[in-house]
């Protein structure tokens, strides 16, 4: 049996929002569980994440489901409805959503939710810097009021562009153009208006900006949001491991390619084994040479760094077993993502980020739960 397998760890996650908590002690958490919880899955995730104060998802869609599975606490869609009917099932859904463009205003001034209901808070989106999304200075203190008149409750939200490094001049930026919106949204239209600034990148670069409310994604997942720490030395656990088994075992002989466009050619007579996994499961198909996997032996659970030798396939690739015992098994465990390699590693290897990687899993492989 084929065994590319996905595992979720329910317990890295909570050990991740916990690092969250520890570090905005006063903020409340919107846990992010957009894109199929970043190819955790949500079904899975939902437990582990419990002490949350809220979770934000990018969809309807995701939002029924969450509702399906039992959560009852706050549900954001962070980028709000699509058109006016979906804005009235996001009130019978209880979904607090994000408000960041005039027909978004429109329709939640036209369909005011009860005074009881959950929809009655919007997260009202300003545009510090990112130019994305959300409204500009003067649009956004006259949203507010409109809104705050109807009775809305606010919480005022923007997102940054370059909170994984810390030293990027436009963070300051933001912060101020945030921060003096905030203060003067509360002194002209209501004190009790609410603030929402940080995500993973700035929850780990700017704590002190925590506001009300902060938004953490992909640490909760494990991946490391700055460029400048890894995630091990950010106290993060991976909550995925992401694994396969040696399908094949043989020997390349000297001068000898290995797969598609003969990208590797071997110097030397050299062991190889075959693996059941590839672009086809999710592993990334452009990866520079640097690129390795563990094996693990079963006998003594010992893990050996074995590179990935040409290119990969839809279905497999190809590893290099120097430096293993030569009587490994044959369907020895080989790690493509975990705790080693970590996603960001491989990512990097692929030229990407490990937001990537995670998200654009297939639902070819095997899911568990540890």
């Amino acid at each position: 049996m084929r065994k590319a397998t996905v595992t979720i760890k329910p317990a890295a996650l909570t050990h991740n929002l916990m690092q969250v908590k520890k570090r905005t002690p006063h903020a409340k958490v919107l846990a992010m569980v957009k894109a199929n919880a970043y190819g955790h899955g949500i079904k899975a995730v939902l437990p582990a994440l419990k002490q949350a104060d809220g979770i934000g998802v990018a969809s309807f869609t995701e939002a029924l489901e969450a509702r399906n599975l039992g959560w009852n606490k706050t549900l954001g869609l962070i980028e709000g409805v699509f058109n006016a009917s979906e804005w009235q099932q996001a009130i019978d859904y209880d979904c607090s959503c994000v408000i960041h463009h005039t027909p978004q205003l429109d329709w939640a001034l036209a369909n005011v939710p009860d005074a009881t209901s959950p929809a009655r808070t919007v997260w009202l989106k300003y545009n510090t810097g990112m130019n994305r999304l959300g409204f500009d200075d003067e649009s956004v203190i006259q949203a507010a009021k409109l809104l705050y008149d109807a009775g809305y409750q606010l919480v005022l939200t923007t997102h940054f562009a370059n909170a994984d490094d810390r030293n990027h001049p436009l963070n300051t930026v933001q912060i101020q153009r945030f921060s003096s919106m905030l203060e003067y949204l509360r002194e002209h239209v209501s004190s009790d208006i609410k603030g929402s600034l940080c995500n993973s990148a700035a929850i780990i670069n700017f704590p002190e900006h925590a506001y009300d409310w902060v938004r953490p994604g992909i640490m909760l997942y494990g991946s490391s949001p700055v460029n400048h720490k890894r995630a091990d030395e950010l106290n993060l656990r991976s909550a995925m491991d992401f694994s396969a088994q040696i399908m094949a075992l043989q020997t390349i002989k000297a001068g000898d390619a290995v797969g598609y466009g003969s990208r590797w050619t071997a110097l030397q007579d050299t062991k190889v084994a075959l693996v059941s996994i590839g672009y086809g499961d999710g592993y990334p198909r452009v990866v520079s040479d640097e690129a390795y996997v563990s094996v693990v032996d079963s006998r003594d659970e010992q893990n050996y760094h074995c590179p990935i030798r040409g290119r990969v396939a839809m279905d497999m690739l190809v590893i290099d077993l120097s430096g293993v015992p030569e009587d490994i098994a044959l369907d020895s465990e080989v790690m493509l993502w975990g705790t080693v390699p970590h996603v960001d590693e491989v990512a990097a290897y692929a030229g990407t980020i490990g937001y990537e990687l995670l998200c654009r899993l297939s639902a070819r492989p095997l899911r568990v739960l540890a």
